[in-house]
């Protein structure tokens, strides 16, 4: 029989009891269901609105479901429709007529979002923690290749000489917005919803603030309406990990490039990659690769949930039910996203000369011969055209810029001297980019310093 049966003439067909079953995906949440139900009956009795003894049954009721869940010795059915209803029918089975007392003043509407409110304050914990952790791999990585030269890139083209370091930086600072937007995420969902009922409040007295304080809540919310039918706060933290998960494509695919045989900049630890069934020369960056693809899973958690809360009405509507679904697999994808990060990631062998070569091998100090004519009186834009010029014909010669004759160069410009040879030179370039920011080992190490601290 199901505790909301009353008013019905038959029992709910088997069907309709699989078909709304939550159960399977919110067992995750009885240890917040127990200890929520708990403040709300302290505050119950500290309001006269049941008696202490009551409490006291209630609460110690409580205490030994949690432990025969904790231990394995409670299951549950499927009829029970989800974890709230679960854990009040077993209270009621054990202690009797308290256990019906329990949700005097409150609604599984309010219970559920308190619920979910509490865990995903945890979560978001975890996952501060775990970026945290991610980040300190790659703040270690970009401190020991601190003077690895490497090709940066657009368009997936050569544009000019980075150091290795400060690539790896640019993500460690990605990651930290996403740290900072799981912060702010946490700032609406540290908000009590237990007192709203179900949409109107309640007709008891009971005391919202005293149930916050309890749980560990800075504020209470302050219209019921909104309260019940309003899941942003986990459409903001599924935002927050989908944008994180977007980061994590975007290294993943350059780790990937950088890992094939074309390229050589680096290889995937044995630990951390596969082979093919077929074909045995294979190493394969497998587990970048789900890193890569597990971002997907984290977009449609996000558009799931945002499918979902189109157009409902108010209050609430039974469509919510499904917001867990999308928020604990993305909440958990994103997890082992970033622990298996945390372990890959320091492992890869960094092969420093074959990057060098790349950046010796190309024209991508092409704007650093701009920026000496410019240093040499010539105009940007004058500058920019002649160099163009220079490297096409180059390119049809097939030399690189280093490989150019000083008295050829100087069919180009007069201007040009021997000293062209040492600022065209990739590290020189990288140390001469020494704006704030910028890819020099001082302003890289500056960066690692930032990190550091951030990370404390």
């Amino acid at each position: 029989m199901k505790l909301w049966s009353g008013r019905f003439t038959k029992s709910t067909d088997q069907l309709t009891d699989k078909f709304t079953a939550s159960l399977p995906w919110d067992l995750r949440l009885y240890s917040y269901d127990v200890n929520a139900s708990i403040a709300h009956v302290n505050m119950l009795a500290a309001q006269k609105i049941i008696t202490d003894d009551d409490s006291d049954k209630i609460k110690d009721g409580l205490n030994q479901i949690f432990q025969d869940i904790e231990n394995g010795k409670l299951t549950f059915n499927e009829s029970d429709e989800d974890i709230h209803m679960a854990i009040e029918r077993e209270l009621t089975e054990r202690i009797g007529v308290p256990g019906g007392k329990m949700h005097t003043a409150r609604s599984r509407n309010d219970q559920v979002l308190t619920d979910m409110r509490l865990y995903i304050k945890d979560e978001i914990s975890d996952l501060k923690e775990l970026i945290t952790e991610f980040q300190k791999a790659l703040l270690k990585m970009a401190e020991d290749n601190k003077d690895v030269i490497l090709p940066g890139y657009t368009h997936l083209q050569k544009a000019q000489p980075i150091l290795f370091g400060h690539f790896l930086m640019a993500y460690f600072f990605m990651f930290e917005r996403d740290k900072s937007r799981l912060e702010d995420s946490n700032e609406r969902t540290d908000v009590l919803p237990l007192g709203s009922g179900a949409l109107a409040g309640t007709t008891f007295n009971i005391d919202r603030e005293r149930v916050a304080k309890e749980l560990g809540f800075k504020e209470i919310s302050k219209n019921t309406i909104d309260t019940v039918s309003s899941r942003d706060f986990l459409l903001e933290l599924l935002s927050a990990l989908t944008i994180m998960g977007l980061n994590f494509s975007r290294l993943a695919e350059d780790l990937i490039i950088y890992s094939t045989e074309e390229f050589g900049y680096l290889e995937m630890d044995d630990a951390f990659a596969t082979g093919s069934s077929l074909m045995p020369q294979k190493k394969n960056a497998d587990v970048a690769e789900l890193i890569r693809g597990k971002s997907g899973q984290l977009i449609g958690s996000f558009v799931s949930l945002a499918t979902v809360l189109k157009g409902l009405p108010l209050a609430y509507n039974r469509d919510l039910q499904e917001d867990k679904q999308s928020t604990f697999q993305a909440i958990d994808t994103a997890k082992a996203m970033l622990i298996v990060a945390t372990e890959m990631v320091p492992k890869m062998k960094i092969n420093k000369e074959k990057m060098l070569t790349a950046a010796e091998n190309s024209y991508i100090n092409a704007t650093d011969l701009a920026d000496y004519l410019v240093e040499k009186g010539i105009a940007f834009r004058e500058a920019h055209s002649l160099v163009g010029k220079i490297v096409k014909d180059a390119l049809e010669n097939g030399v690189y810029l280093k490989d150019i004759s000083l008295e050829d160069y100087k069919k180009y410009n007069q201007h040009i001297e021997d000293d062209v040879y040492m600022q065209i030179d990739v590290r020189t370039s990288v140390e001469r980019h020494d704006s704030d920011g910028a890819t020099s080992s001082k302003q890289l190490q500056k960066q690692i310093k930032t990190g550091y601290d951030l990370v404390k």
